[in-house]
């Protein structure tokens, strides 16, 4: 009986060992709030590269019209498979569409194993003190095929978005459209990249309203044209991919500026360079139309103004 025992134990063993136990690669999948009424669900993208027993990677997430993305480091502990990061900011889930609202939370996962594919199921957690503002959301992450591939990982990790991206959301992967709502992103990379190349001044266009509204479109044959934008030199969207499809946003206008800037910095040059877009300004019912381009060395400026009284 004894032998048995031993054998048995000895197979579970050589079975686990045929299984990799690093938590590297990307990790996608969605989340769910731990509340009795329907709630959004968050869209998570992680990619992690482990160094021992601490992982370093980028976390992104979709939730409602909002895109966040951010570097994190942690811990994971080989014996519990547990990755633990402190202190992410997550959206919190009641927030409206105009005003988003962060809850402070801690991101624990257990790494399973498997023939099929392995995942990462655990939880955000909120800090002690606003357990009963920010309830538990609950996510299941799965390994993309591409966790072998150590170059894109670290590719990946250094630019803070990955190249090649795995899983892109699509309308129906939660219930309300993923859309673009213009607030501060963090970016190091991006933000530091924008420097270093030069702002060329487009046009510049005068609109009545306190607000616009400005669409991207790809201008020409869509071949995989990628771009971040900034609004007054700060980043409000990145690596959003023109299409036919507008990437729509609704700017409030810094009415204490003699004019505000939207800048589109090229993240790559897609199948044909340079990178190129058509940007539409809406003033109320009144369109400008504005054909952009950039490169690695140029970002392309359009000055928006507003008319004073009498004008």
């Amino acid at each position: 009986m004894k032998k048995i025992a031993v054998y048995i134990a000895l197979v579970f063993s050589l079975t686990a060992d045929c299984f990799p136990q690093s938590v590297d690669g990307y990790w996608y999948g969605n989340a769910n709030v731990r509340v009795r009424s329907s709630a959004n669900n968050y869209l998570v993208e992680l990619i992690l590269k482990q160094n021992g027993n601490n992982v370093t990677g980028v976390l992104n997430y979709y939730f409602k019209n909002t895109f966040r993305s951010m570097p994190v480091r942690g811990t994971y502990n080989p014996h519990t498979r547990l990755v633990f990061i402190k202190e992410v900011p997550v959206s919190y889930y009641g927030s409206f569409m105009n005003m988003d609202v962060d809850c402070i939370m801690d991101f624990a996962a257990t790494l399973r194993v498997a023939r099929i594919g392995s995942s990462l199921r655990g939880s955000f957690e909120s800090l002690p003190k606003y357990k009963y503002t920010c309830p538990r959301i609950d996510f299941n992450l799965k390994l993309s095929k591409d966790a072998t591939n150590q170059d894109s990982l670290i590719r990946a990790i250094k630019s803070l978005k990955e190249s090649y991206q795995v899983w892109t959301p699509q309308e129906n992967d939660t219930l309300v459209a993923v859309t673009i709502q213009p607030r501060k992103v963090i970016n190091y990379y991006v933000s530091n990249k924008l420097k270093e190349r030069e702002n060329e001044l487009i046009n510049e266009i005068s609109v009545r309203a306190d607000s616009v509204q400005i669409d991207f479109y790809d201008n020409g044959e869509i071949d995989g044209d990628s771009i971040s934008v900034f609004f007054n030199n700060q980043l409000i969207a990145f690596n959003q991919k023109l299409s036919t499809r507008a990437i729509h946003f609704e700017l409030p206008l810094d009415t204490n500026l003699d004019y505000n800037e939207i800048t589109m910095f090229a993240d790559n040059l897609g199948a044909f360079p340079p990178n190129t877009a058509l940007m539409v300004v809406t003033d109320g019912d009144k369109k400008h139309e504005v054909r952009l381009s950039s490169t690695f060395t140029k970002n392309a400026t359009v000055r928006i103004r507003r008319k004073r009284n009498g004008e």
